[in-house]
Parts: structure tokens; sequence; C-alpha cells
């Protein structure tokens, strides 16, 4: 099987960045993501099985400023030379895969980045919110599909070395038909085929914006949740919010014997009272958060069936296309369905990078025959 250099491009959520104190240095934290399980590019699919067996080699790996080259010559971000010509002072870490996702942290150590244009201009394009592509720089090797399926290659022995930052670049960062040189294991140069892809990026904006929304509407109804426990503690002790009273006269006047033993009584059945105050506020508690508690399982209820329903309809629509057999349609998640059902369309091809806004890419290679 033929080996190929693989550079995923995609985008990093600087909103979601963070500072925080790491050995009593500053660092800007950026959550990023890659390979999505069994994504389909540029007529190459990633299965999730090969993606599970290599993934975690990401983990406290450099991350280079753009995919470093010597001579003309890629060559591994933990390469020496590699190392001098793109390090700001940023690496990869707490890498993971949920939801069929990788995902993974890019730690900026704040005063090295600032030692280096190239890594101020990060800083800067973070704080300023603007777009910070990444690349996940990989060695696989291709395995030629079978059978009528909607890709003409299978990755196989994924092997990840760096995931890069990118400023201001049009593709990623390799030259314009796909082709270069390569670096091997043993120091020696050969020629190595180039493929440059890029991930869909409306899937992770409007992930983000679904977070974003559920954090705000979290804090919204807390803060909800905590006037309605207020208003019905109150209740329950008996009292109730007011105005001043503009009227002073009224409480300037004089106590009379009456009006003080009423006090005094009212004061000691209050007194009384207090032993079972633990009760009385777990009760309106409880009476407060119910109806919230009832909202948040009825929308949880609801999304699930949306999904399921979403989700058979998808298999159907795959298996009716000969793309997968039923069993191994239902073991798929539903992101996958999606990004396969589009296949399922008679005579049209999906459009994978099509929701890519963030420059031009290099065109799909084409393998040599005989490979």
């Amino acid at each position: 099987m033929p080996q190929v250099r693989v550079n995923v491009r995609t985008l990093a959520n600087v909103k979601a960045a963070r500072k925080e104190k790491r050995n009593g240095r500053d660092v800007m934290i950026v959550p990023s993501a890659t390979l999505p399980d069994n994504v389909v590019m540029n007529g190459i699919m990633y299965p999730a099985e090969e993606i599970e067996k290599g993934y975690q080699s990401l983990d406290r790996t450099p991350a280079p400023l753009s995919h470093p080259m010597v001579n003309g010559a890629y060559v591994s971000a933990r390469d020496p030379e590699g190392i001098n010509l793109g390090w700001i002072g940023a690496w990869n870490e707490n890498v993971r895969r949920e939801n069929g996702r990788v995902f993974l942290d890019k730690v900026i150590d704040i005063e090295i980045a600032n030692r280096s244009e190239g890594g101020k201009a990060v800083l800067n394009a973070i704080e300023k919110g603007e777009a910070v592509h990444t690349s996940t720089g990989l060695l696989a090797h291709l395995e030629a599909a079978n059978g009528d399926v909607p890709y003409s290659h299978i990755a196989r022995d994924l092997e990840f070395d760096h995931d890069a930052i990118l400023l201001n670049e049009k593709g990623a960062a390799t030259p314009d038909q796909g082709v270069g040189m390569m670096v091997n294991s043993k120091g020696e140069q050969e020629q190595i085929e180039v493929i440059n892809s890029a991930l869909e990026q409306a899937d992770n904006e409007l992930d983000w914006a679904v977070e974003s929304l559920a954090r705000a509407l979290d804090r919204r109804q807390k803060a909800s949740v905590l006037d309605r426990m207020k208003s019905a503690i109150l209740e329950a002790l008996g009292y109730s919010e007011r105005e001043p009273s503009t009227n002073r006269k009224e409480d300037d006047m004089p106590v009379s014997d009456e009006q003080f033993k009423s006090l005094s009584d009212e004061v000691k059945t209050l007194s009384e009272s207090m032993g079972k105050i633990g009760d009385t506020i777990a009760n309106a508690v409880t009476t407060a958060l119910k109806p919230v508690l009832d909202q948040q399982a009825e929308m949880v209820a609801n999304q699930k069936a949306k999904d399921d329903a979403e989700k058979a309809e998808l298999v159907e629509k795959v298996v009716k296309a000969n793309l997968l057999s039923e069993g191994a349609a239902k073991e798929l998640t539903l992101n996958a369905l999606r990004e396969l059902a589009p296949k399922a369309n008679p005579g049209k091809a999906a459009a994978l990078n099509g929701a890519f806004k963030g420059g031009n890419e290099a065109p799909a290679f084409k393998l040599p025959k005989g490979d």
C-alpha cells in the first residue's frame, strides 16, 4: 500500500480560549478538533478503528506555527530543525475522542510566544477572536476500496505527528499540486504524495454556538430558579418583599403594651418554627425546582425521539442505496450517517467541503496508475 502525507485542516475554537497558570507561568488554552469517525475527504475514508488506534499519539506533541519544512522538504515537528523553525511555545494536550470526534487543546506559553513575531501574531489573533486554523499532520497507508462505496481508498496505519497552528495561509502550507519531498525516518528525502484536506466547519461552528447558547440559558435558568427559591422561602416563613414605606410617621409612633405583647408572641412563634425551617426550606426548594426539572426532562425526551427518527430515516436511505448493510448502518452515529447520506442521492456526490470558508484548498490528488 502506498504511503501518503495528509494535512487535515480545521478551525480552532478561539471563542472558548482561556488563560491559566501552569507552574507559575501564564498560558493560553485554545480548544480545537480534528478527524471525525469514518469521515471521507478527497476520496479517502478514515475508519473509526484506525483513528482509535493512533489518535493518542497526538498528546504532548508540538503545535508549531505552520508545518515545518527544511530545504523544501517536510520534516517531523519533533525533528530538531523542525522545532527550531516552528516552535512558538505551543503544544497539544488533553487529546480525547468524544461522540465520534477527536478533540484536543492547544496550550501556548505566553512568555515564550511573545519572543517571536509568529507567536505574537497568534496571540493577537486569539485575543481579537480572529479565525485561527489548525492542521493535523499525519502519515497513512492507502488501501484500495472494494465494492460500490463512495470513496476510492481507505486510510490505514495512521501515524499522527503534530497539530500545527495556521495563520494567513490559503492552503495547508504544501505545494499547489499536493506533491512534495518528505524526510523519512532514516533522514533521507523521498517523494511522497501530499494530500490537503479540510473538514466542514458548519458542524463545528454550530456545535460551539449550541454550547454557548446552552451555557447562557443555564445561567439565566439558574438566576430564575434562585429568585423563585427566595420567594418560596420568604413566603414559607410568612414574609413578603415590599417597597419601603415613605410615611415614617407610623413607624416613629410609640409602641403600646398591647402591641408589644402581640409582637412578642409573634417572635416566640417564629422562634419555635425555626426548628422546622430545614424541612420548610427543603419543601419550598423542591416545589420551586419541579417545573424546571420536568421541562428539562421533556426537552431531553423530545430531542432523543427526534434524533432516533432521523437516524432511522438515514439508515433506511443508506441501506436502500446499497452503501452499507442494515446492521452496519445502525452501528454508525447520527453524525456519521448525516455525512454518508448525501452519497445515497442518485447521480450526486456529497460536497464535503462546501461549508468551509477558510480559503482555497489544493485540488484533490490523483494517484499514479498501479499504486
